[in-house]
């Protein structure tokens, strides 16, 4: 089941790439903004949101390509979204997976605006997909940007940043990790599942596995914030205390944290249970999300 899955995930993620490039690569714009674009677009991201997207289209439907444009729209939101992030009046990082920021490589005003662009460019993929329908179209741009948006992703990046200096509770923190990290990955099941034709009891309880999903994903990265190796994540260990963040280490201690991610794990499988998607790559994503090291 892991061979299978790592060759998913592998074959997928090359998808995305190839498409990734191919979309930004045609564009007629000014050169410092493409290559500001390009440069965080390809620094070496897990593509996971797509992935995991397709994961969930998988479960109902083989025909990939209907969910594309889709992924890679999802992915370019998630990119801007790194890049701002970084600067100096967000997370102020110097790298990101190993390389140079965008506002180090190239300079903050233009890092903003390489955002900006991919997090609008999104949508414009989404409504000329040609393979989908009216319809889908409408109902993917609305998925989208409520995750996207200050309902979703945006609200919880603000409660991130209140949160500093300041002790939150678990209540608090699973909040802003719904919010923040939680609603993308939200987009992804939901959309694929939607493109994949799922029934709407399935979608309900793929909803539910969403929100365990995003959980789990943070939970892993507090973790890894303490424990990880910086060659293999990229970045320096230690960040999220340095800039005062509570995390779930900081409020449960590491073993505390490790319980946590594994009762997530276990409402996570339960709820694909529930959905009859215990049989798709959904299942192996979990202990995927749970265990990874980067």
């Amino acid at each position: 089941m892991q061979q299978e899955l790592n060759e998913f995930i592998s074959n997928n993620r090359e998808l995305i790439e190839r498409e990734l490039k191919r979309h930004l690569v045609q564009l007629d714009i000014p050169a410092r903004l493409k290559d500001s674009m390009i440069y965080s677009a390809e620094a070496g991201g897990k593509r996971l949101r797509p992935v995991i997207l397709m994961a969930s289209f998988n479960t109902y439907n083989n025909d990939m390509n209907r969910v594309l444009a889709s992924a890679v729209a999802l992915e370019l939101i998630h990119t801007y979204s790194l890049i701002h992030d970084d600067l100096p009046a967000m997370d102020d990082d110097d790298l990101r997976r190993g390389l140079p920021t965008n506002h180090k490589k190239f300079d903050e005003a233009t890092a903003i605006l390489a955002g900006d662009a991919l997090l609008t460019y999104s949508f414009e993929l989404v409504t000329n997909d040609p393979l989908l329908t009216d319809r889908q179209k409408v109902q993917i741009t609305q998925l989208l940007s409520e995750a996207s948006g200050p309902q979703g992703m945006v609200a919880g990046q603000i409660l991130d940043m209140e949160a500093e200096e300041k002790d939150a509770t678990l209540k608090e923190l699973e909040t802003i990790h719904t919010l923040k990290t939680g609603e993308l990955f939200r987009f992804a099941i939901r959309a694929g599942a939607y493109l994949g034709g799922a029934k709407d009891d399935q979608i309900r309880h793929l909803d539910q596995f969403a929100h365990f999903l995003g959980l789990i994903f943070q939970v892993q990265d507090d973790i890894l914030d303490v424990t990880g190796d910086p060659d293999i994540i990229g970045k320096p260990v230690g960040s999220d205390e340095g800039n005062e963040k509570t995390t779930y280490v900081k409020l449960l201690g590491l073993n505390g944290a490790i319980e946590k991610k594994n009762e997530y794990v276990s409402k996570a499988k339960a709820a694909l249970r529930e959905a009859s998607a215990e049989d798709s790559h959904l299942m192996s994503l979990t202990d995927y999300f749970s265990t990874r090291e980067h």
